[in-house]
């Protein structure tokens, strides 16, 4: 039996620990003080090679209890696990041939485990319980430091102030003394955050909060109490990067030395509200991907862990593996922030392997991105049809048999998760009839079951370089919803009739089946652009050659998609799912409108349509590659899309695509979304029935929400995928001199983009232990001028790229700028002779 084991979680999981009972109080309580471990929880229980059992033990009658008079709830509890402990025990001694059976209760609770003892029951600590297991000395590494406040440092100093109690911080907010809020640590100055106050939309206010002891021990995501600072307390944002180097811990004076720096004189101006953190309301860790640092000392049992992600602080843990784990990716859990203490305390979940191993990085990607990519349960797996699969007379219900006609599936080479096809033909009155046929995912996937439930969490499919993770089971995405060539499928239909100008004069929407009698492959040049299909962003590398074939299909879908939003809007107007995509206010093409000039070229950016057409009228005889700049620059300016509720919002319009009203219908297989949109448009058009969740606006806000963070958390993993893979290639490299066009200035660097490569880095003008040259920055014109050479937005120039591989865990890409010469770099090599043997380039620029 099982208590108090939420910071356990990591034991649980592993493969060793079996037949365990976890009761009911229990569940309540890790329900009730954190999602994802339940979740987890709920996951092991469910694995049947675990032999994991709830017991409900307070809805049965031997082991119900009620509260005495001035018995706290927890006290209750405790005595509740006790006497379920021995209602067990009872219960299996009468059972014939199993007297050996012994029931061991397991809590950290010290007072509950001396209480146990006296009645009798055999009860351990976690930690004496798992030292017991001999045989598998690695899980003592697993386990957890207890307690938030942690184990203190033997005679460490108190560095941070102490957390206000929950009770205390919940009467000051609705009091209005604290604010509640989202810690947000900076990725770019570990000594600042900023918390991001809940409220209304209008009021979301942002809280600066600077210095160790102001941050508190709050950790990135936090949900945190802060309180207001006095006005003349106020700083600005600091503009200075600070990395945490991880000194010796204990040297606090160094810390409030580079406060110091944060401090240094400020515009007025630039002040902000500033607070400290009080309390924590909610933590919101999760398991950290990251390295070891390197020891001292060598058997050293407390190790300094650093996470990949650079707005988590370094974790304290104990480990006897750290020989084993050098060089390793590891995941490490936290388990709480003593005040004497610099760092956490966590401990070792499992090694991932070797950093810079294409699996292992891989994997940390997923971790990172929070991409849910384990193997889909046998729960999930029991919802699929059974093969082999054929069409019944029931499916035909509602349905229209369209067999007969010429419809072709259109996608890219190698692509087997295929969504959409096409028809068209002439009508008797010399109309054309286009249909657009989407894969009917939603008649496979039923709402509320495990599959279902697992598809919403996904959200979405996420393409890396040479990896999918699905979203719904492989048997659906490249199977029985894939409409392949000549086998029948199921189809959801969207079918118009127009006239020779392409004027839509009728629309109607059906369920069918249909037979694609020919997949007509999109032809792909060597390099390919994955294109996100409607903010054009360029997710990754190179140049496509675009084919009218492919911009047709694109037309029909949009079109598709407009058409299915407008229906399912008439039919809901307070439930239906859309996707809209904000104007960027318009400061945000400043940069555009300013390159464009220095040019000669005018961007108008009044409207959506305007902008269109004025890139489309600006080209360069003598510089063709300007308009792709041009048009790489406008996405940048732009807003994210955004699914959201019809009932919750008033603003529907989709800028990017100049559209009143759009939604996503045409990819089910890939996005959740769609099925959503599926499930409206069948019950809208009387082909299926609607069910409460779908017509609560409150559940389905929700749903959007974690909609827009899993397609952002994908677009993120993607991206960070082609840097990996980039870096992979240039890693067998050496140095490559390429042609680059300068995106953007900023005060001290130029940011380039290699079209061979379809590659983005920094050229930065200030270096370590290097004279920095003289700079000027004029934002007006977009340049920035390095001593005597001025360098201006859209500019060509030649830069020198290699991989700086100095930092394991962060590997980056380096570009130093080769013409024009900049007359620092003459500097510089001089100064570098003496380096000369290492340098990389092996060559000098005088």
């Amino acid at each position: 039996s099982l208590h108090s084991s939420l910071p356990q979680i990591d034991i649980l999981e592993h493969p060793v620990i079996k037949n365990v009972i976890v009761l009911q109080t229990v569940l309540q309580e890790v329900r009730h003080r954190s999602a994802p471990v339940y979740k987890r929880i709920r996951d092991v229980i469910q694995n049947p090679e675990k032999h994991f059992y709830s017991f409900t033990n307070e809805h049965h009658r031997e082991t119900y209890i009620e509260q005495k008079r001035g018995e706290t709830s927890n006290d209750r509890n405790d005595r509740a696990i006790r006497v379920a402990v021995k209602w067990y025990n009872e219960h299996l001694r009468k059972i014939e041939d199993e007297e050996n059976i012994q029931v061991i209760f397991l809590t950290n609770d010290r007072t509950n485990k001396e209480k146990a003892v006296e009645e009798g029951i055999t009860a351990y600590t976690c930690e004496e319980y798992i030292k017991s297991l001999t045989a598998n000395p690695e899980l003592v590494d697993r386990l957890a430091c207890v307690t938030d406040e942690g184990k203190e440092i033997e005679g460490g100093k108190i560095i941070f102030p102490e957390h206000i109690p929950l009770s205390k911080l919940q009467q000051g907010i609705k009091s209005g003394i604290y604010l509640q809020g989202t810690y947000r640590a900076s990725r770019e100055n570990y000594l600042e955050a900023t918390v991001w106050v809940h409220g209304d939309a209008e009021e979301n206010k942002e809280i600066i909060v600077q210095g160790l002891k102001n941050l508190n021990r709050a950790i990135h995501e936090d949900i945190v109490a802060v309180e207001l600072l006095a006005k003349d307390e106020w700083v600005a944002p600091s503009s200075v990067v600070l990395q945490d180097d991880g000194h010796n811990e204990e040297d606090i004076e160094n810390e409030e030395e580079k406060e110091n720096i944060l401090k240094t004189s400020v515009d007025k101006d630039m002040l902000r509200p500033t607070g400290r953190v009080v309390g924590i309301i909610k933590r919101n860790w999760r398991p950290y991907c990251g390295m070891l640092s390197k020891s001292q000392i060598k058997e050293a049992r407390r190790h300094l862990f650093t996470p990949a992600d650079r707005r988590i602080p370094r974790i304290r843990i104990e480990t006897r593996q750290a020989d084993t784990l050098e060089g390793q990716r590891i995941i490490v859990a936290i388990d709480g922030w003593p005040r004497n203490s610099r760092y956490p305390n966590g401990h070792f979940v499992k090694n991932l392997g070797s950093a810079g191993d294409k699996e292992t990085e891989t994997e940390v990607l997923l971790l990172e991105h929070d991409v849910p990519h384990q193997a889909f349960s046998q729960a999930v797996l029991s919802f699929l049809p059974k093969m082999p699969w054929s069409i019944t007379e029931e499916d035909m219900k509602h349905r229209e048999d369209l067999r007969h006609l010429n419809v072709c599936s259109v996608d890219p080479p190698g692509c087997t998760d295929i969504d959409d096809a096409l028809h068209c033909r002439e009508i008797g009155n010399g109309n054309l009839e286009v249909g657009v046929h989407i894969a009917d995912v939603s008649h496979f996937i039923r709402p509320g079951n495990a599959l279902d439930e697992e598809s919403v969490n996904r959200g979405t499919t996420v393409y890396l370089c040479e990896k999918r993770i699905d979203m719904v089971p492989e048997l659906l995405s490249s199977n029985l919803c894939s409409l392949r060539s000549n086998v029948d499928r199921l189809a959801f239909s969207c079918i118009w009739e127009m006239n020779h100008k392409a004027e839509i004069l009728k629309t109607r929407f059906t369920k069918s089946v249909i037979n694609s009698k020919v997949t007509l492959t999109l032809a792909s040049p060597e390099v390919r652009f994955h294109m996100d299909s409607e903010t054009h962003d360029p997710i990754d590398l190179q140049t496509k050659e675009l084919k009218e074939t492919n911009s047709m299909v694109e037309e029909f879908m949009l079109l598709a998609n407009i058409s299915v939003a407008q229906k399912i809007y008439d039919e809901f107007p307070e439930f239906a799912l859309l996707r809209k995509h904000p104007a960027p206010p318009p400061s945000n093409y400043d940069i555009l409108v300013k390159a464009a000039k220095s040019k000669n070229l005018e961007i108008k950016t009044d409207s959506a349509k305007a902008l269109a057409e004025s890139l489309d009228k600006a080209e360069s005889p003598t510089f063709p590659y300007l308009n792709t700049l041009l048009r790489i620059l406008t996405t940048r300016c732009m807003m994210q899309a955004v699914y959201f509720c019809s009932g919750m919002d008033n603003d529907f319009h989709h800028y990017g695509l100049a559209s009143p009203i759009y939604t996503h219908f045409t990819s089910p297989i890939r996005r959740y979304a769609d099925i959503i949109v599926h499930r409206l448009l069948a019950v809208a058009i009387g082909a299926d029935s609607t069910y409460p969740e779908l017509t609560d606006k409150h559940k389905l806000a929700e749903m959007c929400k974690n909609l827009n963070y899993r397609h952002k958390m994908a677009q993120y993993a993607q991206r960070a995928s082609v840097a990996f893979h980039t870096q992979l290639f240039f890693k067998t490299k050496g140095v490559v001199n390429e042609d680059a066009y300068i995106l953007f200035v900023r005060k001290n660097a130029i940011v380039v983009l290699i079209p061979k490569y379809g590659l983005e880095g920094t050229v930065f003008f200030e270096e370590k232990d290097k004279p920095t040259p003289k700079l000027e920055y004029n934002s007006e014109v977009p340049s920035l001028t390095v001593e005597d050479t001025t360098l201006h937005v859209f500019d060509k120039v030649k830069v020198n790229i290699m991989l700086d591989d100095s930092n394991i865990q962060h590997q980056k890409m380096r570009m130093v700028l080769v013409e024009p010469k900049v007359r620092h770099q003459i500097v510089r090599t001089i100064l570098s002779f003496s380096n000369l043997k290492k340098s990389l380039c092996g060559k000098i620029e005088i």
